[in-house]
């Protein structure tokens, strides 16, 4: 497949998974690249990766999926990311940019700076996805419209960085930049925090009663169907974060079981509207201004 004017040549996408495959899809069609490449180490995700036409063509050797390539996706868990770069690095092009979709940053970032030395690296988070993983969930569109977060540094090389840029909005994503420390501390408290709490509340539910569960407890718990393998590489390179919102939760469950158990009812109204409040707000939050420097 040829496009002229495309931004990419070839593009390898490392990891065909939900996100990976939805990128693969969505660079085709927007003519992002003129060709897509897969990596993963599953035959069956690389067979079902081209059924889907996520992919044009697909790899299980790192050197011969990377080797040619003007941009590489990083896809996989966090873990696997940083596992990955140290080998990736020795089969890259000089020039060639590497992103990833990884849901931490400054883990990632540390690592990348350090290893690749002949290629350039931009981190990137799309604030897209769905609790469910696998190829099979793939959608073209599923960056149309969200939110990405880019974290650039001051070692960051500002073409790459633009086309990188280029790259998510081509996709239809609308592109906020932040440091990999402010990141972390952002997706702390929208993000992690609520998976866990997720995880944490179905985990309290007796089995006994689960057959009586309603929408509500169902839709609150959703994203405890995530991989758990996934949030365990998330908690574990952004545990200062994580715990201080846990922390923070704590307090805030604490104030609330102590107007229970006191029959404070002011008190217990006047958290509930205060939350209620804050949960209509977003839906007409309106789009968030990225700081320009300094944690947050």
């Amino acid at each position: 497949m040829n496009h002229e004017g495309s931004l990419f040549k070839q593009v390898t996408i490392v990891g065909v998974g939900l996100i990976g495959g939805s990128l693969g899809m969505a660079i085709k069609k927007h003519q992002v690249a003129q060709e897509v490449i897969g990596l993963s180490n599953r035959h069956s995700s690389l067979v079902d990766a081209l059924q889907n036409k996520a992919i044009d063509r697909g790899f299980h050797d790192i050197k011969k999926a990377v080797e040619t390539a003007d941009l590489v996706i990083m896809a996989t868990p966090v873990k696997t990311i940083v596992n990955l770069l140290p080998i990736v690095t020795k089969y890259l092009k000089r020039g060639c940019i590497v992103t990833d979709v990884g849901s931490t940053k400054t883990t990632i970032v540390d690592c990348a700076e350090r290893y690749l030395t002949s290629a350039f690296f931009v981190g990137s988070h799309p604030l897209a996805g769905s609790e469910k993983t696998g190829i099979i969930f793939a959608n073209p569109d599923l960056f149309h419209q969200s939110l990405c977060l880019m974290t650039p540094t001051p070692k960051t090389n500002r073409a790459a960085e633009e086309k990188v840029r280029a790259l998510w909005t081509s996709l239809g994503a609308r592109v906020k930049t932040f440091t990999p420390l402010e990141h972390d501390k952002i997706l702390a408290y929208i993000s992690h925090l609520p998976h866990l709490v997720a995880y944490a509340l179905i985990g309290v539910i007796p089995d006994e009663y689960l057959p009586y569960v309603a929408q509500g407890l169902k839709d609150t718990t959703r994203i405890a169907a995530s991989s758990p393998y996934m949030w365990n590489d998330i908690c574990l390179t952004n545990p200062k974060n994580i715990v201080h919102t846990l922390d923070e939760l704590v307090k805030r469950i604490s104030l609330l079981r102590k107007s229970i158990l006191l029959k404070d009812e002011q008190n217990l109204i006047e958290n509930f509207k205060k939350s209620k409040s804050k949960r209509e707000s977003l839906d007409q939050a309106p789009e968030p201004n990225a700081p320009s420097t300094g944690p947050i």
